[in-house]
């Protein structure tokens, strides 16, 4: 994948929590050449990097209805394969294989996590913001689970949507 070009800075956006209905809300289709989704990447990147332990973030949760997210797994102790700091807009997953099921958080359900069958070998293709190049991404292991779990917050599903019954969420452990 090519890098990302570089953005303005951005502003630290509020981080939206279930059940905002917003959440729920399949993204539109954006123009990532246009000023606004530039200003929304460059939001996005600048509330994660300020946010502790986030790998990823979608427009939704920041109040957008948008197909556009940021991801970074730099530094995570269960990375093995790494493309560092992005964003993608209109991103779709191509193929996802080598589904295992694995516990899931996210910044909008601060108070749960959940067990989720996810691929562990992924493809997706997007559009790079600012000069709108479509790039395909391979990518495996924790990568591609944030991966799969943004793409869904771009199409208005949570994690939560994605358990398998109750007995699959858990409330979050905190860790003095």
């Amino acid at each position: 994948m090519p890098a990302m070009p570089l953005l303005p800075p951005g502003a630290v956006r509020p981080v939206v929590r279930a059940p905002d209905p917003v959440l729920s809300t399949p993204g539109q289709d954006v123009d990532p050449t246009d000023a606004t989704t530039i200003e929304l990447v460059a939001d996005l990147l600048a509330t994660q990097l300020v946010s502790p332990g986030c790998v990823g973030l979608a427009a939704q949760q920041v109040g957008v209805a948008a197909r556009v997210f940021s991801v970074d797994v730099s530094g995570h102790a269960k990375t093995r394969t790494c493309h560092g700091l992005f964003a993608l807009c209109n991103a779709v997953v191509v193929s996802a294989t080598r589904r295992e099921r694995g516990r899931e958080g996210c910044m909008s359900v601060p108070d749960f996590t959940g067990d989720v069958a996810r691929g562990r070998r992924l493809v997706a293709r997007g559009q790079l913001p600012l000069t709108g190049q479509w790039v395909e991404i391979t990518t495996d292991g924790f990568e591609a689970v944030a991966l799969q779990h943004e793409i869904d917050h771009t199409n208005g599903l949570l994690f939560l949507d994605r358990v398998s019954g109750a007995h699959g969420i858990h409330p979050r452990r905190t860790y003095l």
